[in-house]
């Protein structure tokens, strides 16, 4: 079932691509980025009552507070830059970049997670590293 949404999700993030470099002309990225955030908030939020998850607010450790807080940065950074990057260069160069972040996810992976990494995924990343480079020069 994982597979089935990890799909969706690139799916999703292709569309948000194409869809995002045609609606951020003639808007700053800034502002673009802020109009997509509130859009998710509501989405997500909705689905939070959706799924009567909402009760489960008290139960969240500081620990995992921290830790959403600082993804919520991180990921605020990176729709930032994203949508700069999409001003500024065409969709396919900067999604092409912007998915060197798997590869970046699995190192960072290895030294906090403990993750292990394969032979097979080592060739991944180098397959994928490559595979950004072809595509951006």
């Amino acid at each position: 079932m994982w597979f089935f949404f990890a799909l969706l999700s690139a799916v999703f993030a292709a569309l948000t691509s194409i869809l995002a470099k045609i609606g951020i002309e003639g808007v700053p990225s800034n502002l673009a980025t802020a109009i997509r955030t509130v859009v998710v908030i509501l989405m997500a939020w909705a689905m939070v009552f959706l799924t009567n998850s909402q009760t489960e607010i008290v139960n969240i450790s500081r620990k995992s507070w921290l830790f959403l807080i600082l993804s919520g940065l991180a990921t605020g950074a990176s729709w930032l830059c994203y949508y700069k990057a999409l001003q500024m260069g065409n969709a396919t160069e900067v999604s092409a970049v912007d998915k060197f972040s798997l590869v970046i996810t699995l190192v960072l992976a290895f030294f906090f997670l403990q993750d292990v990494l394969t032979f097979k995924t080592i060739i991944g990343c180098i397959l994928i590293t490559i595979g950004t480079l072809v595509m951006i020069l």
